[in-house]
């Protein structure tokens, strides 16, 4: 069976300047046989340097990572840079034009679809793009999402635990280049097929964030990321000058945060109406009360207690309010300790 990407791309990589175009993925359907869905890119390459790729809107629902990448993408001067930077505002169109997490065309997570398959689903071809023909070009990826309509989050910048110490001491470097209130470094439920795990399998710097949520712009999350994007570019000596990491608080930095195994997750027990008591960035206490599971199809029963296990910070809350059984309602995060995160 063949591994060739169905996916076309306009786009020479090696060639210098600016070019800007389209990825064109083959989506037949009723009305067009050959139907294709175009996807933007821009690659701006000059001298020698690092390649740094950006992609938002891997999930349709988040917003902040679009508007800042398609912002940088009209922007970007290839005279005052020195490297490559590949942008791609918005990898997963389908999801983006329907505004939701999941893409329309498979009902897939385009985020637990990685490596991906060239011969499976619409989501997984377009995995299996990214992972085939971008990455092997990439030293360092950033890929910026948000909480969508699944909650809220603090805004953030995230990373996985590698085992590598220095390409993990490279990644907190970069985090705190970046600029965001918090990085966290965490164990999620499900990572393995993640575009992060697609990234780390190959060696290559991988940052992710959390900007913002419950369904809307957060606009100091489109705040930080356009100032973050330039950021990074001048932390890997794209372009000229010094990151600004200072806090619309006036604190100086980001602060390193950590989610180190299951018992900073709280779900519901059951489905119902959430109502949440705290928002993101409460400091929280283990057994304070995370919030109530109310049920209010029947009249006289009394709502569910759901309570934090540990102490921290909440970093990502509740959005859509009517939750199902097993859904993350909470998630606490607390100050990144090397020994305790290398146990």
């Amino acid at each position: 069976m063949t591994s060739e990407s169905r996916v076309r791309c306009e786009i020479d990589f090696e060639a210098p300047g600016r070019q800007a175009g389209y990825l064109r993925a083959p989506l037949s359907r009723n009305t067009s046989g050959w139907g294709v869905i175009e996807i933007p890119i821009v690659s701006v390459k000059n001298g020698s340097g690092p390649t740094i790729l950006f992609t938002g809107g891997v999930h349709g629902d988040e917003y902040e990572g679009q508007i800042a990448v398609s912002r940088l993408a009209r922007s970007l001067d290839p005279a005052k840079l020195q490297g490559r930077v590949i942008m791609i505002p918005a990898l997963n169109m389908p999801a983006v034009l329907n505004d939701t997490r999941l893409s329309p065309v498979d009902n897939r997570d385009m985020n637990r679809c990685f490596p991906g398959n060239p011969r499976g689903t619409f989501s997984e071809m377009l995995a299996h793009f990214v992972d085939t023909v971008v990455l092997p070009l990439v030293d360092v990826s950033v890929d910026l999402h948000t909480a969508g309509h699944s909650g809220d989050s603090a805004l953030s910048t995230n990373m996985h635990y590698v085992a590598d110490p220095k390409l993990r001491e490279r990644t907190m470097a970069a985090a705190a280049a970046f600029g965001a209130p918090y990085n966290v470094v965490f164990w999620g439920v499900d990572e393995g097929a993640t575009l992060t795990s697609s990234v780390e399998r190959r060696g290559i710097l991988s940052l992710g964030t959390e900007l913002g949520g419950w369904g809307r712009v957060n606009v100091e999350g489109v705040r930080i990321a356009d100032r973050a994007l330039t950021n990074i570019l001048k932390h890997f000596g794209l372009t000229e000058g010094q990151p600004d990491t200072r806090q619309r608080d006036g604190s100086p930095g980001t602060r390193h945060m950590m989610v180190r195994d299951a018992a900073g997750y709280s779900f519901a027990p059951a489905g119902g109406l959430f109502e949440p008591r705290n928002v993101v960035g409460d400091l929280c206490r283990a057994g304070d009360l995370a919030g109530y599971l109310h049920f209010v199809e029947d009249i006289d029963r009394e709502p569910l207690e759901v309570r934090y296990r540990r102490d921290g910070v909440l970093w990502m809350s509740a959005g859509p309010g009517r939750v199902q059984r097993g859904d993350a309602v909470a998630v606490l995060m607390e100050d990144y300790d090397a020994q305790r995160a290398a146990a």
